[in-house]
């Protein structure tokens, strides 16, 4: 007989094949998961400061300099000075990192609207309920030391 997974294991398999997934199409046109969840996160027309990126991503800023590097290197996005703050720098996509962006937006619509399609949408929208209060019982540290 076989143990009970915890929800834990389950998120943490889910999210291992989904990211599995991504890196496998990603890869097709010369990516990665890392860069396309990045190119999501910026604005295509505005750009995004760079100061708040990490904060869309929830990633610490050390974490996000070297794939800013990287993608910089490969010509997807450029640093600006903000017009609008001269302290600021805005991270922009170039023309190459704005259909690579295009190409990861396809990507995540795409993988969404079939899992929609298999599970549909009823059952997809109690998973998504269940998930937010999980995120949020766990952000406000609510089921910590608690054994009920």
């Amino acid at each position: 007989m076989h143990k009970e997974k915890t929800i834990d294991q389950i998120l943490r398999e889910t999210w291992m094949a989904i990211s599995k997934y991504y890196n496998t199409v990603a890869a097709t046109y010369g990516g990665s998961m890392t860069t396309g969840f990045t190119l999501l996160n910026i604005d295509p027309v505005e750009g995004t400061p760079a100061t708040k990126l990490p904060l869309k991503m929830g990633m610490e800023m050390t974490s996000l300099t070297r794939t800013l590097n990287k993608m910089e290197e490969q010509g997807l996005i450029k640093r600006v000075r903000n017009p609008m703050d001269a302290r600021s720098v805005l991270i922009k996509l170039t023309g190459k990192g704005l259909e690579m962006r295009n190409k990861a937006k396809e990507t995540v619509l795409g993988l969404n609207k079939r899992i929609e399609e298999r599970i549909g949408p009823d059952k997809l929208n109690c998973f998504k309920e269940v998930m937010f209060e999980i995120l949020e019982l766990v952000q406000r540290k609510s089921l910590t030391n608690q054994t009920k």
